[in-house]
C-alpha cells in the first residue's frame, strides 16, 4: 500500500474577505472530492483571506497510480481561475 500526500499553498486573487475565500475553497474541495478518489482538506492559513493551504491524500497499491491521481487533482486546481497554486510538496509513505 502506498500513501501519497500533497500540500499546496494557494493565492486567491479576488478574495476580499474570509467569506469570499471560503466560497473558492469550498468549491475546490467539493469538485476534488466528487471527481477523484481522494481526501482533501484545508490545513493552514485559516485566518488569511487571500492565502490557503490544501492537503490532498491518495491511497493506492502502486506509487504510479497514486501519483496519477494527485497530478489530476493538481491539474484541476491549476485550471481554477480564482486561485493560483504557489508552493507544492509531495510526501510518500
Amino acid at each position: 500500500m502506498i500513501i501519497g500526500a500533497v500540500r499546496c499553498e494557494l493565492f486567491i486573487y479576488e478574495a476580499g474577505s474570509l467569506k469570499a475565500k471560503r466560497a473558492v475553497i469550498k468549491s475546490l474541495l467539493t469538485r476534488l472530492g466528487q471527481r477523484y478518489n481522494l481526501s482533501v482538506s484545508e490545513t493552514d492559513h485559516h485566518d488569511l483571506w487571500q492565502r490557503s493551504e490544501l492537503s490532498i491524500v491518495a491511497v493506492s497499491t502502486t506509487k504510479k497510480r497514486c501519483e496519477q491521481e494527485l497530478q489530476k487533482a493538481l491539474a484541476l486546481i491549476d485550471a481554477d481561475p480564482d486561485s493560483e497554486r504557489t508552493l507544492t510538496q509531495f510526501e510518500w509513505l
